[in-house]
Formats: C-alpha cells, structure tokens, sequence
C-alpha cells in the first residue's frame, strides 16, 4: 500500500525559492511580503496541495478561533441547551468550541480550566463548582474568562447567571398557597452558587409560612431516587429538588413506593429541562432562560476581547412553570409504606397535558 506524502511547509519553500519563514509569512496573511513573492507562494502552495496547520496559524497569530467551555457534567441536558446558545454566537463570529467536563469532581476542575486555556482564547465557566482558590489561579492566567451561574464577591470574574433565589421563592409561595408547609428540599452539590442560592431562598419560606427541611442529595437521577426515603422519613407534603433531574429520579422511587403524586406528595424541580413537560406527572418547575445565558456569555466573552474591564454580572429572571407534579397539600399524609407491584400500579397517576403554565416569578 502506497502512503502518500504528507505536503509540508518546507516543501512549500523549496518549490517557490523562498525559505520557510516566508512561507509562514504569506500563510499567516502578513503584510511584510512583496505581492509577487507572495503569489508565488501561493502558486507553489496550491499546486502541490499544502493546507496550513489552522491551530499553528492560530497561535502565530496570537489567537486560536476557539473557545473552552468547562461543564460540570455532560450527562445533564441543562447544559446542552446553554450550549447551544453560547455555540450559535460562537460560530456567527468564526469561532469554535472546546469542551471538557469534571464528572462532578470540583477538584478536578482547575487542571481542565488550565489545559483549555492553553488551547483556546478564552473560557467559559458552567456553574463551576472548583474552589475559590482554584478559581483565583485560573483568573491569574490572565486569559478572558466568563462564569455562567456563579458570582463570586472579590474576584474579577465577569458572570451570567439566573436568579435562583428568585425562582426557589416562586416554587414556595406557589406551595404555600396550596396549602403546603412541610417541604423538603432535595439538595444540591455543596460547592454549587445556584443551589447556595436556593437554599438562602428556602430559610426565609418561613414567611410563606413553610416549615422547610434540607436532605443531602446531588445533581443526578440516582441521587434523586436515593436521596427519596430520606425525604419521605420527613413526612412531608411537598418534595422540591435541586434539578429536574433529581426530580425525576425522585419520582421514579415515589412511584416504587405506591405514593401518588401529587395527590399525597406534591414535587417541583428546576431548570425546566426538555422532559420535564413529559414526564409522569408533567413537573412543575422552574425555566431557567438556558439558551439565553449561553449567549449572553459569548457577548460578555467577546467585550472582554476587545480589552473591556469592570463588567458588570448579568441576571436573568427564571419563569414558574406550574404542571401537574403539584396540588392541594393532603390533610394528612401517613409515612408512606413499600408495597407491591399492584398496589404501585393503582397509585400512579394519569397523565395529562404536558404544557405547563407559566408565571413571572
């Protein structure tokens, strides 16, 4: 089998008479060529088929086209909506994105920031869990770097984010005023701005009237539907969780456990994912605008290539979106037993539509 040989820049150099910094030149669009040099550069280029490296033509311009984006966890669509907004901007202006993921460990988060900065010419952060003096390192580079739901006080880090506390008040005063005061709040990651956020909104539902309990849980479906007989042993008649993601996993042991919801316990989640409106029941949650904080990220990223300082954060109003996961709290809710699988099929609910009305919060 014949390989055929790979065209490079010497080889470039050798066809046109010049030498390889003058190829480099004219590749790299300078200026200081003469024209007719430079278009035998180019002859000898084209005829024997040679493409230019785009990242080495990249870093000799002092600037790559790409951009890192650094994710807590890929598996969750939230992220994949922000995405797709913060993409969209990206490529209008000519560039790309490079993506890695901590799998929800915070400690790893500084490397991946540091290795996509070496690569790109800015990052941006997703609701970054890394410690603050992880983070203040990765500012020190001296790179442009946006944060998409964190803000953190004495460091300068431009942000983007949604007004998670405004969204957990909305979920309880919409509770409270159905009847609702023993809720338990599924928790999120620890190191996590917008579940510190909600849990701020949680202490002061006491004026809704709520009498509100926390259960140590996480970000995924598994933590939700182990995080679940914590909650029940709370004997609550609401159940909110840190995601719709959390959520569904907690609707999937509620429903292993023959407790209908929402008839004997109520659930909300957040963020309004794409399965939300389908699930069984349709899940009241709250719509984070996702598409709208990736783009906003790209913009405030952009203002910062151009040398702009001093920005101020961006935040965005979450919306209540009310589905059939909530109702009527019960009169009285006895500690939900395990039963078996007839008993689990009579307690499901029915399904209804799956558009959900939405409300400023």
């Amino acid at each position: 089998m014949t390989r055929t040989r790979a065209v490079t820049i010497s080889r470039v150099a050798e066809a046109a008479g010049v030498s390889v910094a003058t190829v480099s030149r004219v590749m790299n669009g300078s200026a200081t060529v003469a024209p007719q040099l430079a278009e035998r550069v180019r002859e000898a280029a084209a005829r024997l088929g040679y493409r230019p490296n785009a990242s080495a033509q990249g870093l000799a311009r002092g600037r790559t086209g790409m951009i890192g984006v650094l994710l807590p966890d890929l598996a969750n669509p939230y992220f994949h909506e922000v995405m797709k907004g913060l993409t969209a901007e990206a490529v209008a202006d000519g560039y790309h994105t490079l993506v890695a993921a901590s799998d929800e460990v915070p400690e790893d988060e500084g490397s991946l920031a540091h290795e996509l900065l070496r690569q790109t010419d800015g990052l941006v952060l997703c609701s970054s869990r890394m410690p603050r003096h992880d983070l203040s390192e990765v500012l020190d580079a001296g790179r442009p770097v946006v944060s998409v739901n964190r803000q953190v006080s004495g460091l300068a880090l431009p942000a983007v984010t949604v007004d998670s506390h405004a969204g957990m008040l909305a979920v309880c005063g919409h509770l409270a005023r159905q009847g609702h005061r023993q809720v338990t709040y599924l928790s999120g990651p620890p190191l996590s701005w917008s579940h510190r956020e909600r849990r701020r909104a949680l202490s002061e539902s006491s004026a809704f009237g709520i009498d509100p309990q926390t259960v140590d849980c996480g970000s995924t479906m598994d933590d939700g539907y182990r995080a679940t007989d914590a909650a029940l042993e709370r004997r609550p008649t609401a159940i909110i969780a840190f995601n719709d993601i959390v959520a569904f996993g907690a609707l999937a042991r509620l429903r292993e456990r023959g407790v209908a919801v929402p008839d004997e316990v109520s659930i909300a989640g957040f963020d309004d994912i794409a399965f939300a409106a389908y699930a069984s029941p349709a899940l009241t949650t709250v719509r984070n605008p996702k598409e709208q904080l990736g783009r906003h990220a790209w913009r405030m990223l952009t203002r910062l290539f151009k040398g702009e300082r001093g920005l101020e954060p961006q935040v965005l109003v979450p919306e209540l979106v009310v589905r059939d996961s909530t109702g009527p709290a019960p009169a009285a809710i006895a500690t939900p037993r395990l039963q078996g699988p007839s008993a689990r099929a009579a307690g499901r609910p029915s399904v209804r539509s799956p558009r959900g009305e939405a409300t400023s919060s």
